[in-house]
């Protein structure tokens, strides 16, 4: 290779094809294999593959996404999707998500990991979806079949850190991380440094080339909060800008513990001017404490006041600006003058199930009572829901952390997770990853079957009366209202339509009854008298205003 401007190695191979492999030699005859290598058929201190980017045939050429009010999410994790965990073996499975009322899938991250099981957090490759799915022109091949479905598909991405295997950026591009910064993770990821504008070429073009050379149909940026840019321009602002000039379709969503609703902006029509929405912390965790009586760890910040919950409801957002008590700092931004759908509210994620010591699912947590009741609170919400994979019919696998490093950097993650949680399973161990694989077999016994019938009544519900609603409901539309027994009413404003209503008691003992106009009921759960709601109560009714007709509209799709 030759040194050329700016620091760059070249080399020019006119015979070069796609399966060719290849190294990149370092001065001491160390080699590493391309930062930015499409493919690592040897995992990723093996060498990278050529692979030529044109010669898979797409279908999809009339494919044009869905709007983002129509989205319901489904996240999932590809290598314990599928008892294969493949790329190709989900592919079996997409008919099963039509069917469910599923409108997007989300890939958790799929770039190059070490080792032979990982959650996708510890990439190291950014470029090349890992080995062990599958080959590129697979991933493509799923991406393609979820299309011709009329399904979106949105992948997890990480760009607050590398994994702490298989990294060798460091060795010849020392520039590309910065003590300036610390993370959770070690030295953070030069964004406002010296050289800084090459890290962040490199980590806008990859956003680009998941949206443009794979046909994903938007991002998920992982904690964003943990991105450090004390830079005039903000490199979200830059990807975003990016991002909407070379693909206006796509969709942006972010993790953000920060809570910062100026990144959720929109303009006069109601686009977003950044991302078009954010994962709802504040949500998950007041319906949480709500369904399992949980107080422990950041818990703590949501237990004990219904107001909470009514503001998560009304406004996404619990706490905007004020001190959290647990945490003991202040939070979050106001949210109220954003529009619901700025927001992704969920019940159960990787990180709320798998973040726990024995990664169990809310449905060994809670009565079934208190999950049909916040699941009827979510699914029919006006922020986007979003399902963890298997919970349409409450599978009972966990899904516990695991990983595959190398010995020794094993045997420090195992201890290091052990020091927060002492009946961790081995996270090393094969056995605590095959644990996770969903049991297709389960959706059809008896404990199981009616769950999934209540998911897919409740979302057909939401596509035939809440999701022709949502583009007529905009920031600033909702107003709550918490009764002395901790009824929760929240009303949204539909305009030129009527009000959209939801009436909720989460807890396990009856409450005097509001007064409250009837209105079209859209769905109901647990039992109410004249001046009585029973435990778990939720009703979802739509008010028409004079004149008006409920809207109503089968699912979108091309």
């Amino acid at each position: 290779m030759r040194a050329v401007a700016d620091g760059w190695h070249e080399l020019e191979e006119p015979a070069a094809e796609g399966g060719w492999r290849y190294h990149f030699v370092l001065p001491d005859g160390q080699r590493v294999p391309d930062p930015a290598s499409r493919f690592q058929p040897e995992d990723v201190h093996g060498p990278s593959e050529i692979v030529d980017p044109q010669a898979y045939r797409w279908n999809d050429a009339a494919w044009r996404g869905l709007s983002w009010h129509c989205a319901v999410i489904y996240e999932l994790h590809v290598g314990t999707f599928t008892p294969e965990g493949t790329f190709g073996a989900a592919i079996g499975r997409l008919d099963h998500l039509v069917a469910l009322g599923v409108s997007a899938v989300q890939l958790m991250p799929v770039a190059d990991f070490p080792g032979r099981w990982n959650w996708g957090y510890d990439g190291v490759l950014l470029y090349a979806p890992d080995s062990t799915y599958g080959r590129p022109e697979d991933l493509k091949r799923l991406i393609d079949a979820a299309h011709v479905r009329g399904l979106m598909v949105l992948l997890d991405v990480v760009y607050n850190h590398f994994g702490p295997e298989g990294n060798y950026l460091g060795l010849y591009a020392p520039a590309f991380f910065t003590q300036r910064h610390k993370t959770p993770w070690g030295a953070a990821v030069n964004y406002d440094g010296l050289y800084s504008a090459e890290v962040r070429r490199f980590v806008i073009d990859n956003a680009l080339y998941w949206l443009t050379e794979y046909h994903f149909d938007g991002l998920r940026i992982d904690a964003v909060h943990a991105l450090h840019d004390d830079s005039e321009r903000h490199l979200l602002d830059e990807l975003a800008e990016r991002v909407h000039a070379a693909c206006p379709r796509a969709h942006l969503i972010l993790e953000n513990q920060a809570n910062e609703a100026r990144w959720l902006s929109r303009d006069a029509r109601g686009n977003p001017l950044h991302f078009t929405a954010q994962w709802n912390d504040d949500l998950h965790h007041v319906l949480h404490v709500a369904a399992t009586g949980e107080r422990a760890r950041y818990y703590a910040d949501y237990s004990g006041d219904v107001s909470k919950l009514a503001r998560a409801l009304a406004e996404g957002f619990c706490f905007q600006g004020e001190v959290m008590p647990y945490r003991g700092r202040a939070r979050g931004e106001p949210s109220g003058t954003l529009p619901p759908v700025a927001f992704v509210a969920f019940i159960q994620n990787h990180d709320r199930i798998g973040n726990r010591a024995l990664g169990e699912r809310l449905s060994t947590l809670a009565s079934p009572a208190a999950l049909r009741a916040i699941a009827a609170v979510y699914l029919l919400l006006p922020q986007v829901p979003m399902l963890f994979m298997g919970e349409e019919w409450a599978a009972s696998r966990p899904f516990p952390f695991f990983c595959d490093f190398a010995a020794e950097l094993g045997a420090a993650v195992c201890a290091g997770r052990r020091e927060e949680y002492a009946q961790l399973p081995d996270p090393q161990a094969e056995g605590t990853f095959a644990a996770a694989k969903l049991a297709w077999d389960e959706m059809n016994e008896p404990e199981h079957a009616p769950w999934l019938q209540f998911y897919r009544d409740i979302i057909a519900v939401r596509h035939a009366s809440i999701i022709p609603l949502l583009p007529l409901i905009g920031g600033s539309s909702s107003s709550a209202v918490v009764s002395a027994d901790g009824v929760v009413q929240v009303h949204w404003r539909v305009k030129d339509r009527g009000t959209l209503r939801v009436l909720v008691n989460l807890s396990d003992q009856p409450a005097s009854a509001p007064a409250t106009q009837s209105g079209d009921l859209l769905w109901q759960e647990g039992h109410a008298g004249p001046d009585r709601l029973g435990a778990w109560f939720v009703r979802w009714s739509f008010h028409r205003s004079p004149g008006q007709s409920t809207p109503t509209r089968n699912r979108a799709v091309p």
